[in-house]
């Protein structure tokens, strides 16, 4: 880590310390949006609007997994109940053919 990383890191640290010791004396602050705050004060809304399109590009990554998932799955299940369906007219033919 950079010297000037360290330093950003320290700084948010402090930020992140004051904005708790805030929201433990103040119960209106939430304590949920320390991190939103922190960001906001310390890097500008422009990065906080940066960290939520990321966020939301990870989400997105997320749900077309799970997607693709389901997917397969449901192809799966299909193709099993089409075997099944098979298996059981050729049952059926051959009773009916045994007659």
């Amino acid at each position: 880590m950079t010297s000037e990383a360290r330093e950003i890191v320290e700084k948010l640290k402090d930020k992140k310390a004051e904005c708790e010791a805030i929201a433990l004396s103040d119960s209106s602050v939430n304590l949920e949006n320390i991190d939103n705050r922190i960001i906001t004060d310390f890097l500008g809304p422009e990065s906080q609007a940066q960290a939520e399109v990321q966020r939301l590009k990870d989400q997105m990554a997320q749900m077309q997994a799970s997607i693709g998932e389901q997917i397969a799955q449901l192809k799966a299940e299909a193709a099993s109940l089409n075997d099944d369906t098979a298996a059981k007219e050729a049952e059926q033919n051959r009773k009916y053919n045994e007659l």
